[in-house]
């Protein structure tokens, strides 16, 4: 019981922290692990875990949503080619190998977390220089697509962190909002997770008991993340957040070497 209530909270938080910063597996992951969950089931799981919350948050990002012009749609395929090498990657891994790895993921992704501020002055800057007519034109989707694949491969393989990178390349489309851009990036994060968990799903890495308890609460912290990301700074949650996933990459280092 005490398991299942510590799962329902902690999947709350990452839905909540995907919405409202990015980053909710940073945190998710190694609670996971520390409930004696394999690290390569951990981060399987994580993608049953991550989908409700995503279309939690892609719901409480409708209105802006449903601004983006339907041609991004293309954007979609490189996402789901990617994901489906990242997955088939992953499910071809030991769990011994992947073990040793997820230290370096972890901290991967924390560095990523930890510059996302870079991230959003790079969308500001573009954005403003967008609406006064001094950027230059952005790059077709067809190209902008190309790099997505290998963001994408690391989404369906491990993905904490995919949402900054996915920031960083819709960062250079022509779509005039950072909620527009969120929105799209929710989306993407739905196709990646989804496609994933597909492809992994024959290899019996999900614990779907663990990841259907925690993906209830991260419906619900998703959605209202998502409502409270559109009227909230995230300076002090991007703080912890950093915090934890630097503690979390000491922890699993220290248990693997």
């Amino acid at each position: 019981m005490e398991k299942d209530i510590i799962l329902l909270l902690s999947g709350f938080i990452v839905g909540a922290m995907n919405a409202i910063a990015g980053g909710g597996m940073l945190v998710g992951f190694p609670v996971l692990v520390a409930l004696g969950i394999p690290p390569i089931t951990a981060s399987a799981t994580g993608t049953v875990i991550t989908t409700p919350g995503q279309i939690a948050s892609a719901i409480g990002y409708w209105k802006y949503l449903r601004k983006v012009p339907i041609r991004y749609a293309q954007l979609l395929v490189p996402t789901v080619i990617g994901a489906i090498l990242g997955a088939l990657t992953l499910r071809n891994t030991s769990p011994h190998d992947f073990a040793r790895m997820v230290p370096a993921l972890v901290l991967f992704g924390v560095v990523l977390f930890a510059f996302q501020p870079l991230l959003h002055l790079h969308l500001h800057r573009h954005l403003k220089g967008s609406l006064k007519g001094r950027t230059k034109k952005a790059l077709p989707l067809v190209i902008l697509g190309l790099p997505m694949i290998p963001i994408c491969f690391y989404g369906g393989y491990f993905g904490a962190g995919y949402g900054f990178l996915m920031l960083a390349f819709l960062g250079f489309t022509s779509l005039p909002d950072t909620h527009m851009i969120n929105a799209m990036k929710n989306v993407s994060a739905i196709f990646v997770s989804t496609t994933s968990m597909i492809c992994i799903y024959s290899a019996h890495l999900i614990d779907w008991r663990v990841g259907l308890i925690a993906a209830i609460g991260a419906a619900a912290g998703g959605f209202l993340g998502a409502r409270g990301a559109q009227r909230m700074s995230s300076h002090w949650l991007r703080i912890a957040i950093i915090c934890i996933g630097l503690a979390a990459v000491v922890y699993l280092a220290l248990q693997q070497y």
